[in-house]
């Protein structure tokens, strides 16, 4: 997925300036979608140069003017043409998965950290997805539209958090059984 599209989706869902767009990635689409500001703020230049997004200068007082994007006709259009675009699944890399295959050419007990490490990881993304529901979708049974569209991305981090948060179990307890010496219940050899 390119940039450009995410940023369109945002923008359909509502008009900002480069900085309130990044903020929203930072609370919403980098949880699959990650960006930094610098990244935005040059394919927000791009996207205007392409005629996707226009731009509107909004006076400020004590400020400079504040710049709010929108996406344009063209820019609705190529979201339209891009959602109907066959998408591949992604390539998997996954160096915890490698450091699994190798454990037996280094220290067990470092494999076993980290796969606590990355356990901890899941389990608090977890945490936060599961927060998310509760707060902004506690009843999602008559959702329609984007709304909708917003809690099924959710729900399948959720899912993805919950099945890695249990193959780090699994890789825990036959780790540990095999090399019981390796960690203490953090984790830590």
């Amino acid at each position: 997925m390119a940039l450009e599209h995410a940023i369109l989706v945002s923008l359909q869902e509502r008009s900002g300036s480069g900085y309130e767009l990044a903020r929203r990635f930072d609370k919403s689409f980098a949880y699959f979608w990650a960006a930094s500001h610098q990244q935005i703020y040059r394919t927000l230049k791009r996207m205007v140069d392409l005629g996707w997004v226009g731009c509107e200068s909004v006076p400020q007082e004590d400020r400079p003017d504040k710049k709010v994007y929108r996406a344009t006709g063209e820019g609705r259009a190529e979201l339209a043409r891009w959602i109907a675009e066959p998408a591949e699944p992604s390539a998997q890399r996954n160096d915890l998965a490698v450091k699994i295959r190798g454990a037996s050419y280094g220290d067990p007990g470092e494999v076993v950290a980290e796969v606590a490490r990355h356990r901890a990881h899941h389990a608090e993304r977890l945490a936060v997805y599961r927060e998310i529901e509760r707060r902004d979708f506690p009843r999602a049974d008559g959702l329609t539209g984007q709304r909708l569209h917003q809690y099924l991305v959710l729900r399948g981090g959720i899912l993805m958090q919950q099945g890695l948060v249990g193959w780090c179990d699994e890789l825990l307890e036959s780790l540990r059984r095999e090399h019981p010496r390796g960690a203490d219940e953090s984790g830590r050899p």
